[in-house]
């Protein structure tokens, strides 16, 4: 095992972390640097520092990344339409990067020659935490807990921490593990484990179960500037005050709720269930804005990168030059995504009503059913050329009569 003399710890607090800074003293004999980023955790970074020192940590730092993290992290993932496997909206994978850049920032200015982070050997957060390092501090060393200790299980690390007089906010009646920040709550292992198992209501900490949601509907408008939300109802807000804006309307009418089986990076399928109110109402609105603002092959082109790009970022490729390359591409094909959208807000749905943009390819009087000003018979001429090839291919295999007529169930009459 080789020996580190200081080591930054991506700290969060929960049960993993809480016990890393022990066992990192215990098995190293190193000094731990606990670094916490604010992401919008809401209430969970109350007392990390306390607690971080009263496990072992020699310095903590507390940084408050939530309008960066909005504005350079969730926006452009929001403005390529990136979402992993038609479902996740990459709430978790978007995070990492950013924590993990703090992270090897306050690790070089401490002095520390190594990081660890808290991922399970299963995950797929320790290849973006670990994709994140190489990418900026390639020469400091990686410890992985996770991949060196005993322990197997989560009752393993609960009865780690209770021995040494931990606290951790898990039990082994709560078994979740859960990864909350600014976009979203997800909630994974324990009963979720069985894909048989539907969620408790009890298990839900943001959204308001649907059925139980106003009676009335409620309309949000959001204003987009060049695919990037600026507005909720007139009025001008910051990236992170946006999202909460919609968060807490999402949440109320029970927007963004959603039960996944997804195919991890490293070959597992992972069942989570994740709440990403106010997301879900920024994804439908800009879908909305973009359906008349981008002609139809960027359109159909965006939405063949978005699936990429989604790979890249939940595989913990942020720092690579093709999505450094592909953010090149969207921010200039939404340079004309600008405008309006109002959205419907009801009992779990977030249904597009209007939208209007300056910029808006969309005719009315060519959409109509009315053909003025626009001549029927040059279809004609478009539909031959189209078929062009078609035609080609059928003249070197010509139809069989018979055999079709008699498939068919026509007989000739001879």
């Amino acid at each position: 095992m080789k020996k580190f003399k200081k080591v930054a710890l991506a700290y969060s607090g929960g049960l993993d972390t809480s016990i890393i800074i022990p066992w990192l003293k215990e098995n190293y004999g190193c000094e731990v640097v606990a670094v916490a980023v604010d992401v919008g955790q809401a209430e969970e970074t109350s007392g990390l520092a306390e607690k971080a020192y009263s496990t072992g940590a020699c310095e903590f730092y507390l940084v408050d990344a939530k309008e960066e993290f909005a504005a350079d992290y969730l926006f452009p993932v929001l403005k390529a339409g990136a979402i992993y496997e038609r479902d996740y909206l990459l709430g978790t994978s978007t995070a990492r990067p950013l924590i993990a850049r703090k992270q090897v920032e306050i690790a070089l200015a401490t002095g520390c020659d190594a990081l660890a982070h808290g991922c399970t050997g299963k995950g797929n957060d320790q290849v973006r935490f670990e994709l994140a390092y190489q990418a900026l501090a390639p020469e400091l060393g990686i410890i992985a807990p996770w991949r060196e200790w005993s322990i197997v299980s989560r009752e393993d690390a609960i009865d780690f921490a209770a021995a040494r007089g931990i606290s951790v906010p898990v039990t082994k009646k709560d078994p979740y593990s859960r990864d909350r920040n600014l976009w979203h709550i997800s909630h994974e292992g324990g009963p979720l484990e069985d894909p048989t198992f539907e969620p408790e209501p009890s298990m839900f900490r943001l959204t308001t179960d649907p059925q139980d949601a106003p009676d009335t509907p409620e309309k949000v408008s959001i204003e987009f500037e060049a695919g990037v939300p600026v507005a909720v109802n007139g009025e001008k807000l910051s990236p992170a005050t946006l999202v909460e804006t919609l968060n807490a309307l999402g949440s109320k009418h029970g927007i963004g709720r959603a039960d996944i089986v997804e195919n991890r990076l490293v070959g597992i399928k992972s069942r989570g269930v994740y709440e990403t109110p106010g997301g879900t109402i920024l994804v439908n609105a800009l879908k909305a804005l973009e359906a008349i603002t981008l002609d139809r092959e960027s359109s159909h082109e965006k939405e063949r990168m978005a699936t990429r790009y989604a790979e890249l970022v939940y595989f913990g490729q942020w720092f690579s030059p093709l999505k450094e390359a592909y953010d090149a591409f969207v921010n200039k094909l939404t340079e004309d995504v600008t405008g309006t959208v109002v959205v419907k807000l009801y009992k779990g749905n977030a249904g597009v009503v209007s939208r209007q943009s300056a910029y808006s390819l969309y005719s009315q009087n060519l959409a109509s059913f009315d053909m003025t000003g626009y001549n029927a018979k040059d279809s004609a001429g478009f539909i031959r050329l189209f078929g062009l090839q078609l035609r080609g291919r059928k003249r070197l295999a010509p139809m069989d009569v018979e055999s079709v007529g008699e498939a068919v169930g026509v007989r000739s009459m001879k």
